[in-house]
């Protein structure tokens, strides 16, 4: 692993697969949301965004470096949280959401997803370890004392299938409200314990799903597919597999 991660052309076809699945999975929240309330959404906005993301596509499958690899993942990035807003139907007054800002987080959408991103990848980092991967050694994000970076690498395919959409369907169906934040002098947000309590459940329920894996088509659970990516992973470095498959929601 650490060998590999100091070959630079390596890392950028590791960090390929990383922000393929990514943005794939940005682009298939679009896509689901444009299918699901079209009516209730800025439509045009939306499908310009598909469109966008898709290019970002094409562009990943192109002999990249590392840098420009990490280019096209913030320009998507960028895309995505443009529009992402458009996504939100319910409670639109409270839960506004403009750009994406952290430590802190400055207002709810962005403190919801903080917190489950941090869920997100102490998930990671547990199932790197599980698999006897060193989960500080990353490929997209490179080493930085205290960080966890191939557990932020691994953690971005999942941030639109599993917090973005957690984050969604809370507002959207009303079950986090205005009233579990605060916000301090600061400007800094933070939330009540009871809203943190119905963002854990929430969590360790949608971990509990079932999905059909699309590299291994066999049925596993959400809270499964960490370990499960974790040792495709290791398998690839180990040279039992010619690359990285990513997971891409369908």
């Amino acid at each position: 692993q650490y060998r590999r991660a100091d070959d630079l052309e390596y890392s950028a076809q590791m960090a390929k697969a990383f922000v393929l699945g990514k943005v794939a999975n940005c682009r298939t929240v679009l896509q689901r949301a444009l299918r699901d309330h079209a009516q209730k959404m800025e439509e045009d906005t939306l499908r310009q965004g598909v469109a966008d993301l898709s290019r970002a596509l094409e562009s990943l499958t192109l002999n990249q470096t590392l840098d420009a690899v990490r280019g096209l993942e913030g320009d998507a990035a960028h895309t995505y949280f443009n529009v992402f807003d458009h996504l939100i139907v319910a409670q639109k007054e409270s839960f506004c959401f403009q750009e994406r800002n952290r430590r802190p987080p400055l207002d709810n959408v962005n403190c919801l997803l903080s917190f489950l991103y941090t869920l997100l990848v102490h998930d990671c980092r547990s199932a790197l370890e599980s698999v006897g991967l060193d989960p500080a050694c990353g490929f997209l994000h490179r080493d930085r004392p205290g960080r966890p970076s191939l557990a932020l690498d691994l953690m971005e395919e999942f941030r639109p299938f599993l917090s973005d959409r957690l984050t969604l369907s809370l507002i959207n169906l009303r079950q986090v409200q205005d009233k579990g934040f605060k916000k301090s002098e600061s400007g800094a947000v933070t939330m009540s314990d009871e809203t943190r309590k119905t963002l854990l459940v929430a969590y360790q329920e949608r971990k509990q799903e079932e999905i059909l894996h699309p590299f291994l088509d066999e049925k596993v659970s959400i809270g499964i597919l960490f370990h499960v990516q974790a040792l495709l992973l290791a398998r690839c470095l180990r040279g039992d597999l010619d690359g990285y498959p990513p997971f891409i929601w369908k």
